[in-house]
């Protein structure tokens, strides 16, 4: 081989290992890039897994163990981390609730067992870190060998508690809306037939009285008695039913306000001493004057006129009937009505306080009843998230009791000048021991404080900075019109103008400064007893 011949081999193989280095070269290279895709690629899902509330899973079973994978979304669901999963007895099986515990295992092993079956979906209970219980969805995929056995899990599993809830929910209102339903059939077929019922006789009666003219004296009072008995107790049960429907609807206006439990029992029985008189019977009352109530004072009066009049209805001459009031637990105070009357038929207990299911008996003279007043009354002291019960025993008497919510003893103080604020605590203190005292500088914080709590009373200045006494007063008229409270008004200047500007807001309760204990003590008992 010449030279020439030499040289040109020695080219061709430089050229050869110059283009394979090359090729080399470049197979690395895009090896590098695949990596770092790949990479990349995995720090995007670990991202993803980490940022959404669900998590996922794998297991793989080769040579007789497990293989588990968790993502790290694991801890945001559970409140554990993966190795804390892993290192459990049975793993995830542990954080199972008891309760569903037993139905899980089952499916899983019918799953495993039938090599038809490629995926699974599981609702179940779990108990979380904090020992708190949520509702998840758990989707299963399995790789089966060629015999059907498992060879790899994967799975997802979702937090389903909000979904639970509102599909609770929903099967709450529609089995409420089906009651609803058969109630409100039931209730328009007892009131069609008792609005027509009365009718016929009173026409009948009347006709009497118009055709008839050989009827004496005797005769046409009882006949005229008769319809004016009828009609009466008609008028009493239309007013039953449109005040049923007006707190039915939210139509009837609810003011809750500070009231004295003794003056609305005393005002009670006054309205109803003639029928107890005609009876002889006597009612007995026993209640702390210093007793006080949040409530409506029209609808309380209502519900207390009801139980004490059937008390007089059901009972016999010469017999006794209590009314009382007292604190039943903390926040409440407890209303009582006890009768020595003819009690209640034990298959009739139930029908007391149902609509739907009225029940009416005579009086022990006679009297007749709508058979709605109870309900009513229900109806009232739920209005003020109260509760009502009786018991009741034939021949023996009745007892009534109910709950409406007490009125806090509050003095609300609103005044700038500090020195002032302490004259007026010392006055009240001297007066009222058991009031607590809250006192603000200005009108801003005395809101805040009536957005948390009623007061029984605001004691105000009307030059303050920031919110003057009309534009506080306002604001809490604003914030609830039906919560009266009442104001007693403090300012340097008192003029007609003013005095005018405050009475139509309800403040009745206007003092001079500079400001006299002896008319500032006389305005808070006024107000307070």
């Amino acid at each position: 081989m010449t030279g020439a011949d030499n040289f040109q081999n020695n080219a061709i193989e430089n050229e050869i290992n110059f283009e394979m280095s090359e090729i080399d070269s470049s197979s690395i290279e895009i090896s590098k890039n695949d990596e770092k895709n790949f990479l990349s690629e995995i720090n995007h899902l670990q991202l993803i897994s980490k940022n959404i509330p669900d998590f996922i899973y794998s297991i793989k079973f080769e040579n007789g163990s497990e293989d588990i994978f968790y993502s790290d979304s694991v801890k945001k669901l559970t409140g554990y981390t993966s190795d804390e999963i892993k290192a459990m007895p049975t793993k995830w099986l542990n954080l199972i609730h008891p309760q569903d515990v037993l139905s899980v295992r089952k499916k899983m092993i019918d799953f495993e067992r039938d090599s038809a079956k490629q995926g699974l979906n599981l609702e179940y209970k779990i108990i979380k870190k904090d020992n708190s219980a949520i509702y998840v969805k758990e989707k299963i995929s399995a790789k089966r060998d060629i015999l059907g056995n498992i060879e790899n899990f994967t799975g997802i599993i979702s937090d389903i508690s909000v979904q639970k809830e509102n599909e609770q929910n929903l099967i709450e209102n529609e089995n409420k809306f089906r009651e609803l339903n058969s109630t409100k059939d039931k209730f328009i077929a007892i009131i069609s037939h008792d609005l027509r019922a009365p009718f016929t006789s009173i026409l009948g009666f009347s006709e009497i009285l118009l055709n008839d003219p050989n009827l004496s004296e005797e005769e046409k009072r009882e006949y005229l008695t008769y319809i004016f008995d009828a009609s009466q107790n008609q008028l009493q049960f239309v007013n039953y039913l449109l005040d049923w429907a007006k707190l039915q609807t939210g139509m009837m206006k609810f003011e809750p306000q500070r009231l004295k439990a003794s003056k609305i029992i005393h005002d009670t029985v006054s309205s109803l001493t003639g029928n107890a008189i005609r009876k002889n019977i006597e009612i007995k009352v026993e209640a702390p004057e210093n007793l006080y109530i949040q409530g409506d004072e029209r609808l309380l009066k209502q519900a207390l006129t009801n139980l004490l009049s059937n008390a007089i209805k059901f009972t016999n001459e010469f017999k006794t009937i209590e009314v009382k009031a007292n604190n039943f637990k903390k926040g409440l105070i407890e209303f009582s009505v006890k009768d020595e009357g003819i009690g209640i038929p034990e298959i009739h207990k139930n029908k007391l306080f149902r609509f739907e299911e009225k029940f009416s008996s005579e009086g022990t003279k006679g009297e007749k009843g709508t058979g709605l007043g109870l309900s009513l009354v229900k109806q009232i002291i739920e209005k003020h998230n109260g509760d009502i019960w009786f018991y009741s025993e034939e021949n023996v008497g009745s007892e009534f009791h109910f709950t409406v919510p007490e009125a806090e003893n509050i003095v609300l103080l609103v005044e700038d000048e500090e020195s002032t604020r302490i004259l007026w605590k010392k006055i009240i203190k001297n007066n009222f021991p058991d009031y607590q005292i809250a006192e603000t500088s200005n009108g801003y914080e005395a809101m805040s404080f009536v957005l948390e709590k009623t007061p029984s009373i605001v004691i105000t200045d009307h030059d303050m900075p920031l919110m003057n006494g009309i534009q506080l007063i306002e604001a809490m008229k604003k914030r609830d019109e039906s919560t009266r409270v009442p104001v007693i008004l403090i300012a340097a200047a008192v003029t007609d103008d003013l005095i005018l500007k405050y009475k139509r807001l309800g403040v009745e309760k206007i003092i001079q400064k500079p400001v006299s204990m002896e008319i500032f003590s006389e305005a808070l008992n006024s107000v307070l007893k």
